[in-house]
């Protein structure tokens, strides 16, 4: 008997795979409150500008907003603020090599719910996209939307 995969998804960051080059993809745990919680399941979460850093040995997403959730009390949080993501020790020091000497960025990809009820963020570490790659993968997308129209 399989297992089936049921990933809930809450955001995705569209414009990432936009404006740049995923290498690989880490799927990391991220730490919330409950509030944070109770909106990201009410779909309250953006993550455009958002990144994450590498800082005194941990890994922090930056930028990332999650709305006020409405029926929160005077204990709601705070949208804007940098949420710590959960990895290994190795994985954070391999990651901050890779930035640090490569020139690569930490991008959130999307954030959603993973089999368990736990809510998890894709990292893809990414390579910035200059405006001619930008162009050439609009052509190849829009060439194989042609080709798969012409085979229907």
């Amino acid at each position: 008997m399989q297992k089936k995969n049921s990933t809930k998804n809450i955001t995705q960051n569209k414009k990432a795979r936009h404006d740049y080059a995923v290498l690989e993809n880490i799927e990391a745990g991220i730490e919330l409150t409950g509030t944070e919680v109770k909106s990201c399941r009410a779909g309250g979460m953006s993550l455009s500008d958002a990144y994450a850093r590498v800082e005194n040995g941990q890994m922090f997403l930056v930028g990332a907003n999650i709305a006020a959730y409405e029926q929160g009390n005077r204990n709601n949080h705070q949208p804007r603020r940098d949420r710590r993501l959960l990895l290994h020790k190795r994985q954070i020091t391999r990651l901050k090599r890779n930035i640090e000497a490569k020139g690569l960025t930490l991008i959130p990809l999307s954030v959603f719910f993973n089999e368990r009820g736990r809510i998890k963020v894709d990292l893809g570490l990414c390579r910035g996209k200059n405006v001619h790659d930008k162009r050439e993968s609009i052509k190849e997308r829009d060439d194989k939307r042609e080709i798969a129209r012409a085979m229907r």
